[in-house]
């Protein structure tokens, strides 16, 4: 018994750290979004097309050559070929979109704040439609969250926002997204790798990008700063992260790998300060500490909570 809660445990903490690492591989590609965005003026229907597109054909290339012909067992029910297709659809392609807008008209910092509404989506999603009764412990951890969130919104000045009233819309339909990502494929994760799974949603999503703006169609000036910000977002930005998520939920229920997504802000914060030269104040910083302590109450709460559950049965 003692050996089995312990794996348990175990296999928690690796959720944690598997979606930890993504959050902040995530935080990496927000700073050269913003860059590409911002500053090379990137058109978001070109490079969205062009981001998608590319990692799908990576993503199922290594997989062909991984897992050979298995990479179709996703297409094996209709189950499975709605949810794969509902994930690169309105899951992982509406974030892409969502996200770049947000930062597009805004800035990177104030957009990964406002994905991080995805738990409170998440949370609510499984009340509504789950009769799920929330626990204290998941309230506690989004007043905290949430407390986080608004002050690095406002800066302290709850009269104003931090951000333009667009980049706010889109910030909040990227937490709305954000959700949908982290839920939609949860009913294939365990029937294929994460691997096959991300490299279908990808190109499906690419294949719905590219309908409305080819990749050779209208096509940038090619920069060096475009090619190495586009490379380094297929990599940092959509590639490893995603797939370190879909690993993680191997691991930890989606509540938790959402929640473990607050390092995201957290990382762009310190490479915006690093590379955009943005002064940060004490109460935006006093946020993204309230953040991190809601990780940590999470961290600690479910992992006690799957132990006694074990135990009981």
């Amino acid at each position: 018994m003692e050996n089995e809660t312990g794996l348990l445990e175990t296999n928690v903490m690796k959720g944690i750290f598997w979606a930890f690492l993504a959050s902040a591989l995530w935080g990496v590609s927000g700073t050269i979004l913003q860059f590409v965005s911002q500053t090379e003026h990137l058109e978001a229907n070109w490079f969205l097309s062009t981001r998608t597109m590319i990692s799908g054909i990576v993503l199922l290339v290594i997989s062909a050559i991984i897992y050979k012909g298995h990479i179709f067992n996703v297409f094996k029910s209709w189950k499975s070929f709605i949810c794969i297709v509902a994930y690169g659809v309105f899951g992982l392609g509406a974030n892409l979109y969502t996200f770049y807008m947000s930062v597009q008209t805004g800035n990177a910092n104030a957009s990964t704040i406002l994905q991080y509404l995805a738990p409170l989506f998440i949370l609510l999603g499984s009340i509504v439609f789950q009769h799920r009764k929330p626990l204290p412990i998941d309230i506690m951890v989004f007043v905290i969250a949430l407390a986080g969130v608004v002050l690095s919104l406002t800066k302290g000045d709850f009269s104003s926002l931090s951000i333009t009233p667009a980049s706010l819309i889109w910030g909040i339909l990227s937490g709305v997204t954000a959700a949908l990502y982290v839920v939609l494929p949860r009913p294939i994760v365990g029937q294929s790798s994460p691997m096959v799974i991300l490299g279908w949603g990808t190109l499906i999503a690419g294949i719905i990008f590219n309908l409305k703006q080819p990749i050779w169609v209208h096509m940038p000036h090619l920069t060096t700063g475009i090619v190495f910000g586009v490379g380094g977002i297929i990599l940092f930005g959509t590639i490893l992260p995603f797939m370190l998520l879909l690993h993680a939920l191997n691991f930890a229920p989606s509540e938790v790998v959402s929640l473990v997504d607050a390092t995201q802000p957290v990382v762009t914060f310190i490479l915006s300060i690093i590379f955009f030269q943005i002064s940060i104040s004490f109460i935006e910083i006093v946020g993204a500490v309230l953040v991190i302590l809601a990780i940590f109450i999470l961290q600690k709460s479910h992992r006690k909570l799957t132990i006694d559950k074990h135990s009981e049965a």
